[in-house]
């Protein structure tokens, strides 16, 4: 009987600590998903995405920056050499496309009409202005006024019923009004041709002395061909005489010898004699520089010329030169390239100053 309750009480015991361990059961451990490792197929694994959309757009811009950069590199303005010769009154040749025909010799003066390439013009005459701005060409050529232009005179000073000037001399304009250009000169009895009536103004056929103004620079004439002197008629062509030329008479020799000077014996020393150093000259710094020319207006410059840059407008050398046949004055306001020897100012430290040796124009 005993036996029986022993068991039955170790039974009962055994139950409860199984049911115990049961219902104290540990919590679960958190589940962590696993960063899945690339597939070894020998690509590479992904890159990140990212956010950066902005600074990858302006690496495009950048890029695309470069690329018009080169590309206008590429297609870089013709060279063309500039004659530094004059004009003269006759025919000449545009060379720039859409130039401006204007009623003054400047910049401000109204533009006329305009003449393109390979169009051809008559010359009156060059002007040359001391009192040009630092950006506008101080060579202008008086031109006639091209075909097909039309001018405007007071129609006060006009006869009605005959159509003719009616004083004794009437300026014609580019315009109608006083305050546009005069462009030619009419003379009591001309005859006038309207065109149009605007207020107290007529539009007229333009008379043959009508002129206008182009810069210098956009023209070209060709070299006239040198004329053979007149032969004075009844006497032969001089022939030309060759003159030997005359050959080198030796010295007579001399009754007595030469007296040579003893010559110095190098003092010896434990050190070998040390050769003279001679110093030679540095080589010439030869450059070439793009950009515009300017005018100067201080009287302690270096040059009443400069070269600036085309981007920012900044200094690059003072344009100096010593040649009389090179009219800088020719050249302000044009983007050439100029080669020469550069140099700093002897006065002005960190001043630099090219000895022109070569320009060229950029049209």
């Amino acid at each position: 009987m005993k036996m029986n309750y022993w068991l039955i009480l170790g039974m009962t015991l055994s139950t409860s600590l199984l049911a115990q361990q049961v219902t104290n059961s540990p919590p679960p451990a958190p589940i962590e998903t696993p960063v899945a490792a690339p597939a070894m197929t020998g690509a590479p694994a992904p890159a990140p995405a990212t956010t950066n959309a902005p600074a990858a757009k302006a690496a495009k811009k950048k890029s695309a920056k470069k690329k018009s950069d080169k590309k206008a590199v590429a297609k870089k303005a013709p060279v063309s050499q500039l004659k530094t010769v004059p004009l003269v009154a006759g025919p000449a040749v545009v060379i720039a496309s859409n130039v401006n025909v204007r009623g003054q010799a400047r910049l401000k003066g109204e533009v006329v009409t305009r003449v393109t390439k390979e169009q051809s013009v008559v010359v009156i005459e060059e002007i040359t202005r001391n009192s040009s701005g630092p950006d506008e060409p101080s060579a202008w050529a008086k031109i006639l006024l091209p075909a097909n232009v039309h001018v405007w005179a007071n129609s006060s000073f006009i006869d009605p019923t005959n159509k003719v000037v009616a004083v004794k001399k009437l300026n014609v304009r580019s315009g109608p009004g006083e305050n546009y250009s005069v462009l030619g000169l009419l003379h009591r009895g001309d005859p006038v041709t309207s065109i149009e009536a605007k207020g107290d103004w007529t539009k007229i056929e333009a008379p043959t002395n009508a002129y206008a103004f182009v810069a210098a620079q956009y023209l070209k004439q060709e070299a006239p061909a040198p004329m053979p002197s007149p032969a004075v008629p009844g006497e032969p062509a001089p022939t030309p005489v060759l003159v030997p030329e005359a050959s080198a008479v030796a010295a007579a020799p001399s009754e007595t010898l030469p007296v040579t000077a003893p010559t110095e014996m190098p003092i010896l020393t434990n050190n070998a004699p040390v050769a003279p150093v001679v110093e030679e000259p540095l080589p010439k710094r030869i450059v070439s520089h793009e950009g515009f020319v300017r005018g100067m207006t201080s009287i302690q410059a270096p040059s009443r010329f400069v070269l600036v840059s085309p981007g920012d407008g900044q200094l690059i050398d003072y344009l100096h030169t010593t040649s009389p046949n090179l009219d800088l004055r020719r050249y302000k306001g044009m983007h050439i390239i100029v080669t020469g020897e550069e140099g700093l100012d002897d006065r002005w430290g960190n001043t630099p100053v090219i000895e022109i040796q070569k320009i060229q124009v950029l049209e």
